[in-house]
């Protein structure tokens, strides 16, 4: 069956793998999802990933991250562009998530970047998600 939005799937499989307080979570592989997975990473929401050939697409593994307690370090994933409705934003027009203490993701015509970056690079795009 064709998953129809599969950046939403990518991010429903953490968010549930997140409230079972599971290790990883194997999500179908492409490269905008391994390229979420990098600012995520580097964002220090998740541990790592991986890239893992299975004959067919691949598989992308992501490991979760906790801090003490087993408290997870994503409280909230929100997909903001879908497919029937994309939300494009200039780069003075990104608004922080949370006041900053979350990170929008955005796909630019110079890669996929927090927001943040995007503002230090002055460029806009379509807002993926929001993480937090």
């Amino acid at each position: 069956m064709a998953i129809s939005d599969p950046i939403a799937d990518m991010l429903t499989r953490i968010r549930n793998a997140v409230k079972a307080k599971m290790n990883s979570v194997d999500v179908p592989a492409s490269k905008l999802k391994t390229e979420l997975a990098r600012v995520m990473k580097d964002e220090g929401y998740i541990k790592n990933y991986k890239f893992i050939q299975d004959g067919k697409q691949g598989v992308l593994r992501v490991y979760l991250k906790y801090g003490p307690g087993q408290k997870a370090t994503i409280y909230g994933l929100e997909r903001v562009s879908k497919p029937s409705r994309r939300i494009y934003v200039k780069s003075r027009e990104i608004k922080p998530v949370f006041n900053g203490m979350g990170v929008a993701i955005l796909s630019t015509s110079k890669g996929i970047m927090t927001d943040r970056r995007a503002r230090q690079e002055n460029v806009g795009g379509e807002v993926l998600c929001n993480i937090w």
